[in-house]
């Protein structure tokens, strides 16, 4: 259904932003420039009759986007921890969308939950509260387990949350088609691919199951992490809509004054949150991707406590790598490198000149570096070098949106504890332990193994691949040469790369 009646819902957007007062509080948050000020009322004024009235006892920018739906709640929830970008006070009124939203009846939450689990709730937990929290797409329970006494938190998806993202999703398809009629250059940044990454983000946090092996995934990966709590799934307990897990007690992360005054180290707990992402995304290649305030907590023994593992993020080893050698070159201020990078992985067109990018790359990194500790921003650097990438004619890499988008997330979590806090100096010993252990000799020795591997169990496959390969050459023969100039040097080069692997493996399994 993604026909031109989506236009419709793009006018009501804006609308609504315009009938709330949050689109002139949205401007001056991020200080627009005055022209952007007049056309954004000059189209938002005629229509602000059809916008949604939201809730009255909100601030501005909350009530609109709460009125907008869920998907509208997500970026106000990635809003909510960057106040450099949209400031103090609007971060601040942010935040209740993190999990503080309006929660649905406890009835409503019972029924779902005898309807998932086939059993009465009073059969299923000694205890079960009104929801602790309430946020976009669940809301969370406190109980007791009946069979163990032990206690859990039970989450519960929105009655009808399904068909309200699909709605805006809808929406945000059209949006990206229309934008990219009407501005062929912006094709480029591949909107839609983005609207489909996001859209298949949401369909695994809609599914609780999912949600459950990648929270049990994570914890094993994790488990012999210093500082950190991972909540396991109870899954006698869990199904498409419900899910249970061990209860996370603690203190907000989001409540610094509660934090401080307990006598926790908000440095130490800062640098901690950037170091266990970057450690889990580079070093596991499964990362949480949805890492707010309103899902990490403080736990009394000073341990972070990390949950809600419906939003996962997931790179290949391959990936992992360059993502790492392009933060360690500009750690070490290696521009060269980070350009060599950048075009060995096909991120920048082979057509363009690698001296030209590495000026341009020295140009963003240099004035971060020069810069205090309290400015120093790898949210900041990912911004400049996506200005640089595109002017060289770097796509979109969709397969690193969820890690750039919580990169962007997780030093504002950082900043939030520890204004001062130097990102590249937190960052620079997991990122430097990532590169000595995936790059060195070490790592070359075990890729090397792994291809001998790959080799020798297709062992039974070499002699026939060999022998199709001496018939095609024969056959290719026969035609002139006109036809296919190179079919032999492939051929041959085929054959040597198959008995070449085939001695490598010998000699190393052997």
């Amino acid at each position: 259904m993604r026909g031109p009646h989506n236009l419709w819902r793009l006018i009501r957007t804006g609308a609504t932003f315009e009938r709330t007062g949050a689109m002139r509080v949205a401007l001056d948050a991020v200080d627009a420039p005055r022209g952007l000020r007049i056309a954004a009322r000059v189209i938002g004024w005629p229509f602000a009759w059809l916008g949604y009235t939201g809730d009255p006892d909100l601030p501005p920018v909350t009530r609109a986007l709460t009125a907008l739906g869920p998907a509208y709640i997500k970026f106000g929830q990635i809003l909510s921890t960057r106040p450099d970008v949209v400031g103090t006070e609007l971060a601040g009124q942010l935040t209740v969308l993190q999990d503080r939203l309006p929660p649905f009846p406890t009835p409503v939450a019972r029924a779902v939950i005898q309807s998932e689990l086939r059993a009465p709730v009073d059969a299923l937990f000694t205890e079960f509260s009104e929801p602790v929290a309430a946020a976009s797409i669940a809301q969370v329970h406190r109980a007791r387990r009946a069979d163990t006494g032990q206690e859990v938190a039970v989450k519960i998806l929105r009655p009808g949350i399904e068909a309200a993202f699909r709605r805006d999703i809808d929406a945000f398809y059209f949006g990206a088609s229309l934008i990219e009629t009407l501005s062929p250059a912006s094709r480029r940044l591949r909107p839609r691919d983005v609207v489909n990454h996001f859209a298949s983000v949401v369909a695994g946090e809609l599914d609780l199951r999912l949600e459950a092996a990648s929270g049990s995934e994570f914890a094993e990966n994790t488990r012999n992490d210093p500082g950190l709590i991972v909540p396991k799934p109870h899954w006698s307990l869990s199904a498409r809509r419900v899910l249970a897990s061990d209860w996370a007690g603690g203190i907000p992360l989001g409540d610094v004054a509660a934090i401080e005054a307990a006598g926790h180290d908000v440095q130490a707990l800062a640098t901690n949150v950037l170091q266990m992402f970057l450690s889990h995304a580079l070093r596991d290649g499964l990362f949480h991707a949805d890492m707010h305030q309103g899902n990490l907590k403080v736990a009394p023994t000073g341990e972070i406590v990390l949950y809600d593992f419906g939003i996962m993020g997931e790179i290949d080893e391959y990936t992992r790598r360059v993502y790492a050698e392009i933060l360690f070159g500009f750690i070490q201020r290696d521009y060269d490198r980070v350009a060599r990078v950048h075009f060995e992985a096909g991120y920048v067109p082979r057509d363009r000149n690698i001296t030209d990018f590495a000026r341009a790359l020295r140009a963003v990194g240099e004035p971060i570096f020069g810069a205090d500790a309290s400015r120093i921003s790898m949210a900041n650097l990912l911004s400049y070098l996506f200005e640089v990438t595109e002017r060289f004619g770097m796509q979109t890499r969709t397969e690193l949106i969820l890690l750039q988008r919580t990169m962007v997330v997780v030093e504002g979590v950082a900043r939030s504890l520890y204004p001062q806090i130097n990102m590249w100096q937190a960052a620079k010993p997991v990122v430097e332990e990532y590169v000595q252990a995936s790059l060195g000799p070490r790592a070359m020795a075990r890729d090397l193994g792994r291809i001998a591997q790959t080799i020798s169990r297709n062992g039974p496959l070499l002699p026939e691949l060999i022998e199709r390969s001496i018939w095609r050459m024969r056959d290719e023969d026969t035609q002139p040469k006109a036809q296919n100039p190179f079919s032999w040097r492939s051929a041959l080069l085929g054959a040597g790369l198959v008995a070449a692997g085939a001695v490598l493996a010998r000699l190393l399994f052997l």
